[in-house]
């Protein structure tokens, strides 16, 4: 049985919405995921894409599956009453290295601090930035609207990794995924419903939210993940941006 990775937010709710597949569904914030995966404690899961990069050797990934967006994405935000431009320390939160990075590739003078620490700025992502934009009148910048006004591409946060070698069941797996996902556009109010119950939010204000999140892989996604990655490696956040190697039938362990 695959031993899938699930992030703990709301944002995996249409992939998991209608899934088909005995899986053993391991769940836990990115950066735990992150490191279980390359611990070899799971066989898939969604990976930040800055850690993607920088094990790129011993991964591969699934080549129609990813988390991102094209434009606001609501739960990657930056909170400060200081005018964006004007931001020079950010309280970073510990749960994403793609949103830390992108913070630093989107505001490369600013200095990062633990989230505890004041600063002139909060990064907030998942479900605590879902809270707080829904809550908190303090100004929120959505770092995938910023993205996108400075590179006029889709935002990459994850793709879906297999530690090599690859698992039996794999590369049979993303086919559910994609299905769960295509179940999930077509029966959007049951899917707002049922994350409602599950995640106490408004069935109105996540069925806006899901509308923003995308989750294929395609050539938009793959030129603003590329993009990125090289934007990460100029200010210092990535050795090199590496080729992609998928997950294939040829690649799984038997």
């Amino acid at each position: 049985m695959v031993r899938l990775g699930r992030i703990s937010y709301v944002n995996m709710a249409p992939v998991f919405h209608r899934l088909n597949a005995e899986v053993e569904e391991i769940q836990g914030v990115p950066t735990e995921l992150n490191r279980m995966l390359l611990d070899g404690q799971l066989d898939l899961a969604p990976i930040s894409s800055i850690e993607y990069a920088r094990h790129a050797s011993s991964l591969r990934i699934l080549p129609r599956m990813c988390v991102s967006s094209e434009g606001a994405v609501d739960s990657i935000q930056l909170v400060s009453r200081i005018p964006f431009p004007q931001i020079r320390s950010i309280a970073v939160t510990p749960e994403s290295a793609t949103s830390v990075v992108l913070a630093k590739v989107l505001l490369p003078g600013a200095r990062h601090v633990p989230l505890e620490e004041e600063a002139d700025a909060r990064l907030l992502i998942g479900d605590a930035a879902l809270k707080s934009a829904f809550e908190d009148p303090t100004p929120h910048y959505d770092l995938g609207k910023l993205w996108l006004e400075k590179t006029g591409l889709p935002m990459v946060f994850a793709v879906w990794a297999a530690p090599e070698p690859v698992a039996e069941g794999v590369a049979e797996l993303e086919h559910s995924l994609v299905s769960s996902v295509r179940l999930a556009r077509a029966e959007p109010e049951a899917l707002a419903h049922e994350a409602s119950l599950r995640y106490g939010y408004p069935a109105g204000y996540l069925a806006r939210y899901f509308e923003k999140l995308r989750y294929s892989f395609g050539p938009r996604e793959r030129a603003g993940f590329y993009t990125f990655l090289e934007m990460a490696r100029d200010v210092g956040q990535l050795e090199h941006v590496p080729e992609l190697r998928f997950v294939t039938p040829s690649a799984t362990r038997v």
